[in-house]
């Protein structure tokens, strides 16, 4: 069964849902799902879930069999039978600083524009590896040139387009490593400003944030030199 994903509605904290289903290692598998489950390099959420008579915390959401989204609890529970409706409730704090992150991240693709061969989203620091043979020259230059972008406080808004779609215009696909996923018929695009203040558009199944005035100021945390070509860079949020 596909799960329907409430967490296109980024900023909705608490939803109800359906039980499902269970997995053979103890997840749940719901109707419809506040949590968005571990992919593209952002961690699955984390939270609460509650129903009449028992309650769970969760650990992380992952992706399951044929598009479900499974919910992982912390600890071994007695599970809510099939067919319970129960009260799904994120850890809004971590999950609104990966939408920070993953959004500052993809301005960062925009003033290192240079192919992308892997990156993490995380609460702290996140990361992207960029194929750079050289180092950066200026650290300092690079931290003031993305929090520039930042601080114009663009749209950040999504789209849809076909598979076929995607194929016939390659270059939106940043990631060398990942691809997106295709064979579902659609593809999500995030796009960051709109008309001539657009600055990045790319395909991502992610969270984020409305406007980039709410990543705030982050900072280069470390570049390293990761294989021949491979360069790190490490990024922060500064509050």
């Amino acid at each position: 069964m596909t799960t329907r994903p409430l967490f296109r509605d980024a900023y909705l904290r608490e939803a109800t849902g359906l039980v499902r289903a269970h997995t053979d290692e103890g997840g749940i598998v719901l109707e419809e799902s506040l949590f968005y489950p571990t992919g593209g390099g952002q961690p699955g959420d984390s939270g609460r879930i509650a129903w009449e008579g028992g309650a769970a915390g969760i650990a992380t959401a992952v992706k399951g069999e044929g598009g479900a989204i499974v919910l992982v609890p912390d600890a071994p529970v007695s599970l809510p039978a099939p067919g319970t409706v129960l009260r799904q409730t994120l850890d809004w704090d971590r999950r609104y600083r990966h939408m920070r992150m993953h959004t500052a991240l993809h301005l960062l693709s925009v003033v290192v524009p240079l192919p992308v061969t892997g990156g993490q989203v995380g609460a702290e620091r996140g990361r992207l590896d960029f194929d750079m043979p050289e180092p950066p020259g200026d650290a300092a230059a690079l931290e003031e040139a993305l929090n520039a972008l930042i601080a114009r406080d663009l749209a950040v808004t999504d789209d849809w387009i076909t598979d076929e779609e995607l194929a016939a215009n390659p270059g939106l696909v940043k990631t060398m490593s990942v691809r997106p996923p295709t064979g579902q018929g659609r593809v999500r695009l995030v796009r960051i400003g709109a008309g001539a203040d657009q600055v990045d558009l790319q395909p991502c199944g992610g969270t984020h944030v409305a406007r980039t005035a709410e990543i705030g100021r982050v900072r280069i945390a470390k570049i390293e030199k990761k294989g021949r070509q491979n360069r790190r860079v490490s990024i922060e949020l500064v509050d």
